[in-house]
């Protein structure tokens, strides 16, 4: 079996990538992650595609309001730069997130297996499934093909 594909954050292949603006106008559901003093300052979250995702004390859990159970963690700052709370518990994304499909970093092999390091942990996912997206502190995520067509439309 083939290792995956590794790509950080820094990766130069990075920018000879075709990112492409996209925006979410999604309204999704916003719990800060504030364990009192006693309690474990880390929480392992996992996702739907059984990556394990750590939170720390202070992050954002977001999840879509039709798929509560599916929560994942943001960095407080970058919540807080990205982010607009729209009411008690909901968050809107006012940020443009740059999206290219994975398949793209692996010369369009989207059966090859790709390890994204998130700022929340490694990820690995096979590249057909997923596009690559870049937040506005050059972080990196896979984002799956479903929510870009459901969730996403091109930044004009």
């Amino acid at each position: 079996m083939t290792e995956p594909f590794v790509l950080m954050f820094d990766d130069p292949l990075l920018d000879q990538l075709d990112f492409k603006p996209y925006r979410n106008a999604m309204v999704r559901r916003v719990v800060p992650f504030v364990p009192r003093d006693e309690e474990a300052q880390f929480m392992e979250v996992k996702t739907p595609w059984g990556s394990i995702l750590t939170a720390k004390a202070g992050d954002m859990l977001i999840s879509e309001l039709d798929a509560p159970a599916d929560v994942w963690p943001i960095d407080a700052k970058i919540f807080d730069e990205t982010y607009i709370i729209t009411g008690p518990g909901l968050c809107i994304k006012r940020a443009v997130t740059l999206i290219v499909p994975l398949a793209m970093v692996v010369a369009g092999d989207a059966d090859r297996m790709i390890m994204v390091h998130t700022l929340e942990g490694p990820e690995t996912v096979r590249a057909g499934d997923f596009y690559l997206a870049r937040g506005v502190k050059g972080e990196i995520w896979p984002y799956p093909n479903e929510k870009v067509q459901k969730t996403m439309r091109p930044a004009e």
